[in-house]
């Protein structure tokens, strides 16, 4: 596994945390929800994530269950998406995230 550019996806990432930091903390409507009236696939997370800081698992998976997968889009981020050695493992592993986080969006927008 080789990392390329280390300390500018790093720099990507926290930039990516301020923003959505800043979004919270001034009370910045997501931008898909404010264009489309409907939530984004990633809403939630920032709840999902406060929810997991007071160990309350079960109000982070109602808030966006797809919250874990953020670490592993991370980790497959910082690897340039090989983090296993057969390719069809990795494409394996970041299309089910898509699927989960497609399916989840369709079910949290009709329930």
């Amino acid at each position: 596994m080789k990392i390329k550019n280390a300390k500018e996806k790093l720099i990507t990432c926290l930039l990516i945390a301020v923003i959505v930091a800043v979004m919270y903390l001034f009370h910045i409507p997501c931008p898909f929800k404010a264009i489309f009236s409907i939530p984004c696939p990633g809403c939630g997370m920032t709840r999902a994530y406060l929810s997991l800081l007071s160990f309350d698992f079960v109000k982070a998976l109602e808030y966006n269950p797809m919250f874990w997968s953020v670490p592993v889009l991370f980790v497959f981020y910082f690897f340039d998406g090989r983090v296993f050695k057969k390719n069809w493992i990795n494409a394996f592993v970041l299309c089910s995230v898509l699927a989960g986080f497609f399916l989840s969006w369709i079910i949290r927008l009709f329930i």
